[in-house]
């Protein structure tokens, strides 16, 4: 590199360091204070503090905290006594939409559902599971979850401090049931609502990378889009209705 372009390049490293240099001055000045600080501030603590890992509320607690979060993000809620009041409710949430297709994961908490459904509605339900499936099989259940009316699945954890579910996927669960059905229906086992995000985010870490899986979702509400104007709208790429039924 020639003397000149170095020197060039030089004067341009000592220009964009005094516009920094200008630009934390003046944040330093809107904060009050005569000057940035020479170094950045300790941070003693990372992550969570140690007194949060002893919060746990007790299960009506959690059931109500978590109620209240995912209502106010747009979902639906429900406490049932046992599965044969599930089927019930989305038996009646089918005869009132008229839905026609079903997907629901391949899980064995769902075999009960499945079968009632099966033989007390018209609805044509697809079971999702793609494990030794080839590409034009797993196309095939795409296509179904993307055309179906309703997606049901027994989700792995809800969150009552987030208002969230967490539902993880592989070729047995398609992330597919809960992401394109008009209407997604989650089905809690109460057992499986926890206080806090921590408390499931720490099992996962613990897993071996082989057995972890493909895809862990974070679900908190219907689908929504909004443009560079904030027009809000619901369920463009994904549900629009959203059920959250918690099964005592």
């Amino acid at each position: 590199m020639a003397k000149s372009d170095a020197a060039f390049l030089q004067g341009l490293h000592e220009h964009a360091l005094k516009k920094q240099e200008a630009f934390f001055a003046n944040i330093s000045n809107r904060l009050g204070r005569s000057k940035p600080l020479a170094s950045a501030p300790a941070h003693p603590m990372k992550g969570a503090p140690a007194f949060w890992a002893e919060v746990d509320l007790p299960m009506e607690d959690r059931i109500q905290l978590f109620m209240s979060n995912w209502q106010k993000a747009g979902g639906h809620t429900k406490r049932l006594q046992g599965m044969a009041e599930a089927e019930a409710f989305i038996a009646d949430f089918i005869a009132q939409t008229q839905a026609k297709h079903l997907i629901m994961q391949d899980q064995p908490e769902l075999k009960e559902l499945r079968e009632g459904l099966s033989a007390g509605t018209d609805t044509d339900i697809t079971v999702w599971n793609s494990q030794g499936a080839d590409s034009v099989a797993k196309d095939e259940l795409v296509a179904k979850a993307a055309g179906a009316d309703i997606g049901i699945v027994a989700v792995q954890h809800a969150v009552a401090y987030t208002g969230s579910l967490v539902v993880t996927s592989d070729s047995t669960r398609g992330r597919s049931v809960s992401l394109l059905p008009t209407t997604f229906i989650a089905i809690i086992p109460v057992d499986r609502l926890k206080t806090k995000l921590g408390e499931v985010l720490r099992p996962f870490d613990e897993l071996a990378l082989g057995e972890r899986p493909a895809g862990i979702h974070f679900i908190s509400g219907p689908s929504r889009s909004a443009d560079i104007e904030n027009d809000l709208t619901i369920g463009v790429h994904g549900p629009g209705i959203v059920y959250a039924l918690i099964i005592e």
